[in-house]
């Protein structure tokens, strides 16, 4: 059985500034407004996989994080100093943020893939559930254009 929820729908919804490097248009500062979307695979216990409302709180804490910052990724190509205001250069390129403007992410690039993958794993944090065999999260940075990553919990022998 699976759940599914519609970030549009459901105003899972947040709005972030970000650049990526070595994309043309894409490396130069902008924004989107993103929605998060799940489907969640699971047996049914008490007739539920999941409870809608514990997967949309978890998701919209996780979207609240993220909402009217710029998206700083760590691992990626851009030079990161923090001191009071934080500092990205890339080549020619350098911007300054303050600190509380800014939001961190554990990965190469702040691109809709990448997003959806750091979403999966918050999710994955904050869910305990013995009965989900699967997770899907799906991230779009405009209505049609999205990614999508996926877990699966792994089978006993």
């Amino acid at each position: 059985m699976e759940i599914r929820i519609d970030g549009w729908e459901c105003n899972l919804t947040f709005s972030s500034a970000h650049f990526l490097a070595d994309y043309s248009k894409c490396s130069r500062l902008h924004g989107h407004t993103y929605a998060v979307h799940t489907i969640i695979e699971g047996d049914l216990v008490n007739g539920l996989v999941i409870d809608f409302r514990i997967i949309k709180d978890i998701l919209k804490k996780i979207a609240e994080e993220l909402d009217h910052k710029v998206i700083i990724p760590t691992e990626g190509k851009f030079a990161i100093r923090k001191n009071g205001d934080v500092e990205v250069s890339y080549m020619e390129k350098r911007y300054v943020f303050p600190r509380e403007d800014c939001v961190f992410i554990p990965r190469y690039s702040s691109s809709a893939e990448n997003l959806a993958s750091y979403i999966l794993e918050k999710v994955l944090e904050h869910m305990n559930a013995d009965n989900i065999k699967g997770v899907k999260i799906g991230v779009d940075e405009g209505r049609g254009q999205g990614a999508w990553v996926q877990w699966e919990r792994e089978q006993s022998a």
